[in-house]
């Protein structure tokens, strides 16, 4: 799925850091690439409470599975995928990154499968709770 096909929006904050990660530690730099590019840039505090942001916590329903989980967005540094923390260099993080609560994230799994998970809820955005540092 090309980025273009979604409506993404980051906030300026996410959108420089994210640059300059890619800069310092390219991971898929065709993917993140084309999803900032993509991107629709706002000023952190013109983003909707709706809106995967980094450090997001969210509440993501797999259509195969009978409970959501949940998963907070991070940068690689941060990761810690068993505790539920995904990178946002990874497949999925790059597929939730500016998503609104509603929409689905796909993505591609190391290993080659399809899979995809409707954001169910945003439990906690920086954005929405007065942090527009995180």
């Amino acid at each position: 799925m090309a980025f273009a096909d979604l409506d993404r929006t980051l906030t300026e904050l996410d959108h420089v850091r994210l640059t300059r990660l890619l800069q310092r530690q390219p991971a898929d730099p065709a993917a993140i690439g084309a999803l900032l590019e993509a991107a629709h840039v706002v000023p952190s505090r013109a983003v909707g409470p709706d809106v995967v942001t980094m450090y997001s916590q969210v509440l993501l329903r797999d259509a195969g599975a009978a409970t959501p989980i949940k998963l907070t967005l991070c940068y690689p540094d941060d990761a810690e995928p068993a505790a539920g923390f995904v990178s946002v260099l990874s497949p999925l993080g790059q597929a939730l990154l500016g998503l609104r609560c509603g929409e689905t994230a796909c993505w591609t799994t190391p290993d080659g499968r399809a899979r995809a998970a409707r954001v169910e809820a945003l439990l906690f955005q920086p954005e929405a709770s007065g942090d527009y540092t995180l």
